[in-house]
């Protein structure tokens, strides 16, 4: 039995695995009640900081794609894996912010209402894609089957993208230009 096969044997179930349960645990702690920011103290940084993080994720997705057409395979490899570090701990900012602070209501209206619906709706959706398209992509680029990788990495990096490019507009409508924080 080859080593993939063998490793497949572990890796597949275990990112299916992941890829249902990281969307639910993250479901459930944005629903459940912990008490507040109290529990945990003044969170209010981390949307900003998260908007750059995503910030940091769409460059570094761009730059991988850069160094894979240019051949220069190490430094893509170093891109991505940082990328997936960084959206992981963004994964885990998110929750804590939104665990302790629940979420912020857009108060706009009309058109700019339904644009952000709009984008905050297809962000979700796609959000719970990118966790195993990309470490199905990180694991068949690590294990070097590079045919299986490329079929996936198709579907995976601008999925991944856009989630990380509207991550960084969803912040915007939500706590910049958003007419409820207005005094």
């Amino acid at each position: 039995m080859s080593t993939l096969k063998k490793n497949d044997r572990l890796f597949v179930p275990l990112i299916a695995t992941l890829s249902v349960v990281v969307p639910a645990l993250v479901a459930l702690l944005l629903f459940a009640d912990f008490g507040g920011s109290a529990f945990v103290g003044d969170l209010s940084f981390l949307p900003a900081m998260n908007a750059g993080i995503n910030s940091t994720v769409s460059v570094l997705l761009i730059v991988a794609l850069v160094f894979v057409k240019k051949g220069n395979i190490k430094a893509h490899k170093t891109t991505m894996i940082t990328a997936l570090v960084l959206s992981i701990f963004f994964l885990v900012s998110y929750v804590l912010y939104h665990a302790a602070n629940g979420d912020v209501r857009y108060g706009g209206t009309g058109a700019m209402k339904v644009t952000y619906l709009v984008i905050l709706f297809s962000h979700i959706l796609l959000s719970m894609a990118v966790v195993p398209l990309a470490l199905f992509a990180t694991y068949r680029g690590l294990s070097n089957s590079i045919v299986s990788h490329k079929k996936i990495v198709k579907w995976a990096w601008p999925i991944w993208l856009y989630v990380s490019v509207t991550g960084v507009i969803v912040y915007l409508f939500a706590h910049v230009f958003n007419p409820a924080l207005v005094n």
